[in-house]
């Protein structure tokens, strides 16, 4: 939400300084980027807003996901949340709060991370084809180290969650709280997204994580039933 300086961009993009801000004076003059004169720093712009909101009625699943969300929220009493990939990166879409008074709120609407990172990205990741998914590990791994992980874990994790069935983070990116992810796919059969339950990890028993993993495991059931009935209500050939 603060923006970002010309440095930074430079660093993350792997440009140098004046090809990056040749594109932001770009992106300004259309409004998709604006800068803040005292701070000189880069943020979004509204007509990245405006065309969020225009894509939003064709590409938007929050509804679709919103009444399986908020039963997992309510039969766990802990935060659920929507994760759906963006080519290489896992993007939290929604969250349900339960009503347990501590809440682990460790992902914010919007926020991004490299896909097999966290519960959601790493249920999407796991159930890629294996070369897809080795190749995504390879895009990914010069993002990992500040996860306190490399190619080498990433892959390790994958097996891990298909021989489990669900995906698990015990305090590994989020301290003190631990996360299960379940895939979800479209109706092309291609892993689009993920549901997840985070709780702080002293409420995370072996057995309830079991429970947990069954629950996550309907509603995922019940997020592909709602895809494919909008698939088959959405776009017709002739």
């Amino acid at each position: 939400p603060r923006g970002l300086p010309l440095t930074e961009l430079a660093a993350r993009a792997g440009l140098p300084h004046p090809s990056v801000h040749r594109v932001l004076a770009q992106l300004g003059a259309e409004r998709l980027v604006e800068r803040h004169a005292e701070l000189k720093r880069y943020r979004l712009g509204p007509l990245a807003f405006e065309l969020g909101m225009a894509g939003s009625t064709m590409h938007d699943i929050r509804d679709l996901c919103e009444p399986a969300m908020d039963e997992l929220a309510r039969a766990t009493e802990d935060t659920s949340y929507l994760v759906v990939r963006s080519g290489f990166d896992a993007v939290c879409l929604h969250r349900r709060e339960g009503s347990f008074p501590i809440r682990a709120l460790v992902l914010e609407v919007g926020s991004r991370r490299p896909l097999g990172v966290g519960a959601g990205g790493l249920a999407i990741l796991s159930a890629l084809g294996e070369d897809e998914r080795a190749d995504v590990i390879e895009r990914v791994s010069p993002a990992l180290a500040a996860f306190h992980m490399d190619a080498g874990t990433l892959a390790q994790a994958c097996h891990d969650v298909r021989e489990r069935g669900a995906s698990l983070i015990e305090g590994t990116v989020t301290l003190g709280v631990t996360a299960i992810g379940h895939p979800f796919r479209d109706s092309m059969d291609q892993p689009v997204g993920a549901l997840t339950i985070a709780a702080l990890s002293q409420r995370m028993t072996r057995t309830r994580i079991r429970s947990l993993t069954g629950l996550l495991r309907t509603a995922c059931a019940q997020v592909e039933q709602r895809l494919r009935a909008q698939r088959r209500a959405g776009w017709q050939v002739g």
